[in-house]
């Protein structure tokens, strides 16, 4: 079972991480910053689930781990994440 939970838990402290990374770097000033943290963490737990899957079906290496993790993080908060919205500024109407 720590063969399991040790990599998870390091790999979601990752991705915190660099989503806390992504912050400092991106977007100073944002109103949410513990929202980057938590996608991060998700980002990295999904990451693991990711790569156990390919591990178990194409025998993926090792070095493929972190770089899923940092792509998600780069995903989720830059093309597909949060809008920057300029103060004052209402929700677009659906």
């Amino acid at each position: 079972m720590q063969d399991l939970l040790i990599p998870l838990a390091m790999t979601g402290a990752f991705g915190a991480f660099i989503g806390t990374l992504y912050r400092f770097s991106r977007r100073p000033g944002y109103r949410r910053p513990l929202l980057f943290t938590m996608v991060g963490l998700i980002a990295g737990i999904i990451g693991f689930v990711i790569y156990r899957l390919l591990v178990a079906t194409t025998g993926a290496p090792l070095w493929l781990l972190p770089l899923l993790v940092i792509l998600q993080v780069w995903l989720w908060l830059g093309p597909f994440g949060p809008a920057a919205r300029a103060e004052g500024q209402d929700r677009p109407r659906r």
